[in-house]
C-alpha cells in the first residue's frame, strides 16, 4: 500500500496487520462486469451475510467512506473503510479504519479466457486485544477464511445470474 494520496491520514490502519485472509473465486463473466458489480457498495449487502453496506461519504470511488454494519441478533459490528485506490477493471484497495476493524484490503479482478474472471479478495487485519488476539487468530482464521470464501462465491453466483 502506498503512503501517498488517500492513504494519508489513516495512520497505522493503512499498514498490514498480522491477521491475513485471502479468498478466491472464478466468475463466469467478463472482468469489467465483475469489477463494476464489486464497486456496487450497497449491492454487497446481498452477498455479505447479515451485513448492510452503504456509502456515507463520496461517490463510492477513491476517497469515499463506506460503512458496513454486520448484525446478528442484538450484537453488531461497524466496519468503516476508506476507498484508497480504484483501478478499473482490475483492482480496488481499501483501508478498514474503524475502531475495531483496521487494516488494508484489496480486490483484484484478473480476466481469463472464455469471459471468466478470477477474483482475489485479500485483507490484512490488525488483531484486537493485543497478544490475546494474536494467540486467538489461528483458531479464528479458518472461520474467517470460510466466511470470506462463501461470501465471494455468492457474489460470483449473483454476477453470473445478472443480479448484480
Amino acid at each position: 500500500m502506498s503512503a501517498t494520496g488517500p492513504v494519508d491520514g489513516l495512520g497505522d490502519a493503512a499498514r498490514p496487520g498480522t491477521g491475513e485472509v485471502t479468498a478466491t473465486v472464478i466468475v463466469n463473466a467478463p472482468a469489467a462486469k465483475v469489477f463494476d458489480a464489486f464497486l456496487n457498495w450497497e449491492g454487497q449487502s446481498q452477498w455479505i451475510p447479515f451485513t448492510k453496506v452503504r456509502v456515507v461519504e463520496g461517490d463510492g470511488g477513491e476517497g469515499s467512506l463506506v460503512e458496513a454494519i454486520t448484525a446478528l441478533g442484538p450484537a453488531s459490528l461497524r466496519d468503516e473503510l476508506r476507498v484508497v485506490k480504484v483501478n478499473p477493471p482490475f483492482e480496488v484497495r481499501v483501508v478498514h479504519c474503524g475502531k475495531i476493524l483496521r487494516g488494508p484490503g484489496s480486490v483484484r479482478c484478473t480476466a481469463m479466457s472464455g469471459d471468466r474472471t478470477q477474483v482475489v479478495l485479500h485483507e490484512w487485519f490488525h488483531l484486537p486485544a493485543g497478544p490475546v488476539g494474536k494467540v486467538a487468530w489461528p483458531v479464528l482464521w479458518p472461520g474467517s477464511k470460510l466466511s470470506f470464501t462463501g461470501a465471494l462465491r455468492k457474489f460470483g453466483r449473483l454476477v453470473e445470474q445478472g443480479r448484480l
